[in-house]
Parts: structure tokens; sequence; C-alpha cells
């Protein structure tokens, strides 16, 4: 008798057991489909040839970004002159919506009172996806693999690789004391960033990039991929090979000379108030690599471990001044040669806009 109450009791445990595992399964099933039916979001594009893409979450797209002045958009470009590929400008609009989205979603009092009100987690996900793929595909010229280039769009990197699980991720990684000396030399507005001030500069760069590698890292190297702008410039087709492998796109030479493919139908199209346009029309080269020494004030060289962490961490030296950055390849010995002697000129239709245009630009930036 004993024995069989001891067995009605297990069997029930069993069957309540099996009744909350089902009842489990069937909320996460349900949560998953009407997520699914959300994101069945559909952009129609026809290109100049009258070619028609249809684009949704499910493309496959590259998300190219790190600290400004890193070599983000020398990086797009060089995307943008292939032809399976299509990036464009700065929309500078995404970054300022995923920060927005993010805060939705992290703040307690906030996220419940929007719940309360109907507006649901999966609402504001379907509502960020069709932003976005708006914003993207309707950007430029449509192609088979979409690319965005906001610098601080991979503060965001693992909520973008939920929604679009078929994206990747570029992070450009730079020597901190070369991006902050072209932030302040060509006085380019960062919100947050004092420009006035290496130190505060240097603060802020380790911040933001620790925090965007951390999100690569949350990534994974699958879908995340770190360049360093050093390498780049110094050897470009041994890293671009890689980059292209990791899209999983075929090569394509013209990736190597996308100078020659600016303004050209489908080929890169630069804006007039981004600061590193004037650079970007030369082919890669030196020009820029080791400009900033000689210019961050003595007392913050002394201090650099202590306000730059990052740069230690990412393999940069921080006492020396340059480091050894490696040897570049013939052509671009090549390049930098026939820049400095000057043959490459900011076209006409390229020329710099007035000085409140460029204001303008840099607050929306920040």
């Amino acid at each position: 008798m004993r024995l069989s109450i001891r067995r009605g009791t297990t069997l029930l445990l069993c069957v309540f057991g099996l009744y909350i595992a089902g009842n489990a399964l069937y909320k996460v099933f349900m949560c998953q489909s009407r997520l699914a039916r959300s994101r069945k979001v559909s952009v129609l594009v026809k290109g100049s040839n009258q070619t028609r893409f249809h684009y949704s979450h499910l493309s496959p797209m590259v998300f190219v970004g790190g600290v400004p002045r890193s070599g983000t958009t020398l990086m797009r470009a060089m995307l943008d002159a292939h032809p399976l590929i299509r990036c464009g400008e700065e929309t500078r609009v995404i970054p300022r919506l995923l920060g927005l989205r993010q805060g939705w979603k992290r703040h307690g009092e906030e996220r419940r009172s929007l719940e309360e009100e109907g507006v649901t987690q999966e609402t504001l996900d379907a509502a960020t996806i069709a932003f976005l793929l708006e914003i993207i595909a309707r950007h430029g010229e449509p192609a088979p693999m979409l690319c965005n280039k906001d610098p601080f769009t991979l503060k965001s990197s693992s909520y973008l690789s939920d929604i679009f699980p078929n994206s990747k991720f570029i992070l450009m990684l730079r020597d901190g004391r070369a991006s902050v000396h072209s932030m302040i030399s060509r006085r380019v507005t960062i919100g947050g960033f004092d420009i006035s001030s290496y130190r505060d500069c240097l603060t802020k760069w380790s911040h933001a990039i620790e925090a965007m590698l951390f999100q690569c890292t949350l990534v994974g190297p699958n879908r995340c991929l770190t360049v360093r702008y050093e390498s780049l410039v110094l050897q470009p087709r041994t890293t671009m090979v890689k980059v292209l492998q990791f899209l999983g796109v075929p090569w394509h030479e013209g990736v190597l000379h996308h100078e020659l493919a600016i303004g050209q139908p489908g080929g890169v199209s630069l804006s007039r108030i981004e600061r590193s346009t004037d650079q970007v029309i030369k082919p890669v080269n030196l020009e820029a690599l080791t400009r900033w020494v000689g210019h961050i004030p003595a007392d913050v060289l002394e201090d650099m471990e202590n306000i730059a962490p990052m740069l230690s961490r990412l393999g940069y030296d921080p006492s020396a001044n340059p480091p050894d950055y490696g040897q570049p390849d013939p052509e671009v010995i090549n390049n930098t040669e026939k820049v400095l002697r000057g043959d490459f000129k900011l076209p006409a239709n390229l020329k710099r806009p007035s000085h409140e245009s460029i204001s303008e630009a840099s607050r929306m930036r920040g």
C-alpha cells in the first residue's frame, strides 16, 4: 500500500512536470511566432538599370563602425568599390534611433510604462527593423549586399545581430593617439568629446572602443571582424582578402583602387560634409599613419597608460612614439609618393561646403 502511494505521488509529479514544461514550450513557441510575424518587413528598391531588389530583416548586410577617425570611411569606400556591395555615406540617424531603442529597453520604469500602454518590446523591435531597413535600403543604389557605415552603430552590435540575423560587423581599430589627433587637428565635433583636450578625448576614446569591442565579443568571431586601420593602409591586399572572405563575397581587384570608382555609376559616393572626403579621394597611402607624433602634450604622453588603457589591450605600445606598425606594401609606397607630389586633388564637385553646413553636420553627429 505504502509503495502504491509512493508510485502514485511520483506519477502525479511527473504529469505535473510535463504540464509545466509543455506550457513553457508553448509560450516560447507563441512568443517566437509573434516575433517572426512582427519582423515580416520587406522593402522593394529598383536600381537605375531597372533591376528590382527585395530586402528584409533576413537579407545579408554589413555594419561598419568604430570610434570616429579610425578608418571607417576608408573601409566603406573600399567596400563600395565592390560591385556586389553598397555602403554609401553616413546616415547619422541610425545611431540615434538605436540609442533611443536601447534606452527604452534598459530603463525598467519606462519599459513597464510602455508595455502597460500596449507598446511591447516586439512592437518596438518591428518598428526599429522597418525604420532601419527603409533607411539602409533606400540610402543609395541597391546591391546584393547592403552596408551601413555610421561609426557609433557598433555600440549596438549585439542588438543588431538579433534583429538582422544574417548581418555581419566590421569594427575598425586604430591607435587612439592617431584617432584623437585627427579629431582635434581637423576639429571634428563628436558628442561628449572635448576636442580642445587630448587627455579628455583619449579617455573617451578608450571607453568607447572598449564598449564596441565588448559588443563585438558578444556577437562572436563568425559575425564580427576587427580590422586595424594600420593593417588596412600598410597591407591593403592581405587585409581586404580577409574582409571579403569574412563577408562571403568573391575577390574583386577594384577594392584596392577605390579612388577610381568615385562618382562612377555603381561606384563610390562621397559626402560633401564628411571630414574624411578629402582623404578618401586619394589611393591608400601612409600620409596619416604617424601624423600624430609630436603633437600630444608631454604630460599626457607620460600618463598615457592610465589615460587610455585600451591602447595596451589592443596591442599598441603606449610609450612608443610612434610604435612600429609594420612594413608597407610596395604599391602603398608608390601611392604615397604620388600623394606627396600632389597628384590627387579634391574634385571641384566635392569642395567643402560652407562653415554653417559643416557645423550642422557635426552637431548631428554628436
